[in-house]
């Protein structure tokens, strides 16, 4: 999160008053102290189209990968750099979701797959865990967020994303509602 293309996108984002954040995987790997994976996730209160224009204003390549869902991809230096407006799910149809796009990052959170994914962290480091996904990391429990099978229900490969999560993070027995919630619903794959 420190490198000069990571800075340089989210100084992009923020030069003008706008607000955003880390999130998911990459917050998640900073904490346990592991090697991020193939981009960085970026959360914020900014509009897409707006997005795109101060990545542009900076020099910055931007490309609308997924303007329905709020994402634009910023590509700097080889490295790619998911940007997603804060959202809420309006519809969905066990795959897909139609959002509708917030400034409220606990609605944006409160939509996410886990706890341990619902993590934001600011430019400065400062961490945001508004359902304590931090304790849920290092105990090595992967709960879902909120009501298991609601998560389940708006996207079914959360049931493929739940194992293999535990494979990699969990300690002791699973999260007994979440290993139902999949159960019950594994059909539906």
């Amino acid at each position: 999160m420190r490198k000069p293309a990571t800075q340089a996108v989210m100084n992009a984002l923020v030069k003008k008053g706008g607000e955003a954040r880390f999130v998911g995987g990459c917050v998640r790997d900073a904490l346990i102290g592991q090697q991020g994976g193939d981009n960085i996730d970026i959360a914020t209160s900014i509009a897409p189209n707006r997005v795109i224009m101060l990545l542009e204003a900076a020099g910055l390549k931007a490309i609308p990968t997924g303007l329905q869902h709020g994402t634009v991809t910023a590509i700097v230096a080889d490295e790619t750099f998911e940007i997603t407006t804060l959202r809420r799910d309006v519809d969905t149809d066990g795959r897909h979701a139609t959002v509708q796009f917030t400034e409220d990052w606990s609605i944006d959170a409160s939509r996410r797959d886990f706890t341990i994914n619902a993590m934001y962290c600011d430019i400065n480091g400062t961490l945001y865990d508004p359902l304590k996904g931090a304790g849920d990391l290092k105990s090595g429990v992967v709960r879902f967020v909120g009501n298991a099978e609601t998560r389940i229900q708006e996207d079914t490969l959360r049931i493929l994303r739940f194992f293999r999560f535990y494979a990699y993070f969990g300690k002791g027995p699973p999260d007994p509602k979440a290993l139902d919630a999949c159960g019950a619903a594994a059909s539906k794959l």
